[in-house]
């Protein structure tokens, strides 16, 4: 285990036995992590990057604007190369920690500055758009699991009720039937969409109905409270491939935007800590409100272009389901990414996804490749 210390531009990296601290500046007391926290050395990194580019910026801006400040340039000379030098010690160090740590670091300090062409995009690309589920998050389990505690007593009182006591019991698949007929539809659309396909009829009901209303309306608000429920005991987490290139995104000047059919998107975005790296939100309440098709119509990710100010066709789709990627080709948008995690390559590229991914890391490893390997899977 070895400590982190100060060390002088340029000079090797020195390390001090764990338990040792370096006196801080000005007296302050040592900087200490809380109990029991560790230290997630990708984020610090990433903190690191911020850190540096946001430097080299202000000493560029300097030197555009030395006259007014009354700057010379051999000062500006000298920051920087103090700035180069204390970037690659500093870079050296998070390498080799993160190397005796078995870490992969997504956010190398060493790694050039991410741009349209490190994130494996077009070089006039203007804003990005992303589908949350399966792309971003792994909220769709949640989603699922909620869905299954809202019909699968609806189910069985049907088959109390209908006094057919040898019909087999069919509960709700998170699998077969979420994917079917669940996901990506509005909540109402989706209860709509699996009666049908059980045969059951149920009255519309009102907005304010109980959750144990069997009703549609009331069917929606148990599904919202189980999700709800499950959010804040469980939580959602973001890949890690999908917060690196949205981060990338960010430090390339590309603007983001979510798109999905689920009302609590803006409580799952910042459960994973997202929220900071999205600068627009198309979700359920955006579809209800405003009246638009939800996928395959291209009306949510038309939506989402309007409120980043870019065209469809400056903009990069990112999806993961057929409706959506249908969506994207329809609404014209110049580059449509599908991420597969169910082995749906094929599928998808039927559909019209330029580029099939694993996961968005694999845009990050490949940059510069995106346009030789369209319609291939990785």
């Amino acid at each position: 285990m070895v400590a982190v210390t100060k060390h002088r531009p340029g000079s090797p990296a020195r390390r001090e036995p764990a338990g040792e601290r370096t006196p801080s500046p000005a007296g302050a007391p040592p900087a200490q992590a809380p109990a029991g926290r560790r230290v997630d050395l990708d984020a610090l990194s990433s903190h690191w990057r911020l850190v540096f580019n946001l430097a080299e910026d202000a000493v560029r801006s300097a030197g555009r604007c030395g006259r007014s400040l009354q700057l010379q340039q051999p000062e500006l000379a000298t920051w920087s190369s103090k700035l180069v030098s204390e970037r690659a010690a500093t870079a050296q160090l998070l390498d080799e920690v993160a190397s005796q740590s078995s870490v992969h670091l997504y956010h190398r300090l060493s790694a050039p500055r991410a741009t349209r062409r490190t994130l494996g995009l077009p070089n006039d690309l203007g804003a990005c758009v992303f589908d949350i589920d399966g792309v971003l998050t792994a909220s769709g389990a949640l989603h699922a699991a909620a869905w299954a505690e809202t019909f699968d007593p609806l189910l069985a009182r049907r088959v109390e009720l209908t006094g057919e006591r040898f019909a087999p019991f069919q509960p709700f698949d998170p699998r077969v039937d979420y994917f079917r007929h669940i996901d990506g539809r509005p909540r109402l659309n989706g209860i709509h969409a699996f009666l049908a396909s059980r045969g059951i009829r149920l009255p519309e009901g009102h907005s304010d109905d109980p959750p144990d209303a069997e009703t549609v309306h009331g069917l929606a608000n148990h599904k919202n409270e189980a999700l709800l429920h499950h959010l804040e005991h469980e939580g959602v987490t973001a890949f890690a491939g999908a917060r690196a290139y949205l981060e990338a995104a960010r430090e390339a000047g590309l603007p983001c935007a979510v798109v999905s059919a689920s009302a609590n998107t803006h409580q799952i975005l910042k459960r994973a800590g997202l929220s900071s790296l999205i600068e627009h939100c198309v979700d359920g309440n955006t579809i209800e409100s405003e009246r638009l098709a939800p996928k395959p119509a291209p009306d949510t990710l038309l939506e989402a272009c309007r409120e980043l100010g870019t065209a469809p066709g400056k903009t990069a789709a990112f999806e993961t389901t057929i409706a959506g990627v249908e969506a994207a080709r329809s609404a014209g948008f110049d580059l449509v990414v599908a991420v597969d995690r169910h082995g749906r390559a094929k599928e998808l590229t039927e559909a019209g996804a330029d580029l099939v991914v694993a996961d968005l890391a694999s845009l990050l490893e490949s940059a510069g490749t995106t346009r030789a390997v369209q319609g291939s899977a990785t």
